[in-house]
């Protein structure tokens, strides 16, 4: 049994447990990067480890404190996160798609940038994420905001049955797959 911590990462809130990799233990309120099923990805500590974990398997691994260079880096990745919101909003009115763009997330890594829609995607948004995957030279995932706060990822979601269906990330009792990998569209680079 290891020693995890409570740590929230993603635009969602995702909560999740962490080890961390140098077995330190972190207090609440610590900014820490960490390692995901998605990435690297900042997060926050909420609860350092209070004795033995239950033996579950962690949703990921704690590298280190942030770090200044960590910090500049965040603010980098936030203004191209800006940027990729208002490129995104601008294919979209250029589209004449009515889709709402709730949130664009870019990962920790730099590889990776999520856009989190609210209600139904139609089919061009696939392509206009491809597009966006190369201006930005990423990863690209795209999300239905309301879809994921009412059915996670899936059916199942949170249950050990959708973890036997290749779901890594929600049979962790969580409420909301905020790091699941479904809907996922792929750069070609």
């Amino acid at each position: 049994m290891s020693r995890l911590h409570l740590v929230r990462v993603g635009a969602l809130g995702h909560v999740g447990r962490f080890a961390a990799v140098d077995a330190t233990s972190y207090p609440r309120g610590s900014r820490v990067v960490v390692r995901t099923p998605r990435g690297l990805e900042v997060g926050e500590v909420l609860s350092p480890p209070a004795g033995r974990s239950p033996a579950a398997e962690p949703d990921g691994s704690i590298l280190r404190p942030m770090t200044v260079q960590d910090q500049l880096l965040e603010e980098r990745l936030g203004r191209r996160r800006h940027a990729a919101y208002q490129a995104c909003q601008s294919r979209l009115k250029e589209l004449g798609l009515s889709t709402l763009l709730m949130d664009v997330e870019h990962l920790f890594d730099g590889k990776t940038v999520v856009f989190y829609f609210l209600g139904e995607q139609p089919a061009e948004l696939e392509p206009l994420t491809r597009e966006l995957a190369e201006v930005y030279d990423a990863q690209v995932q795209f999300r239905s905001f309301a879809e994921t706060l009412t059915n996670g990822c899936g059916p199942g979601c949170g249950t050990a049955e959708a973890a036997g269906q290749g779901c890594t990330s929600c049979a962790t009792g969580c409420a909301v797959a905020g790091s699941c990998s479904t809907r996922k569209a792929e750069s070609k680079n």
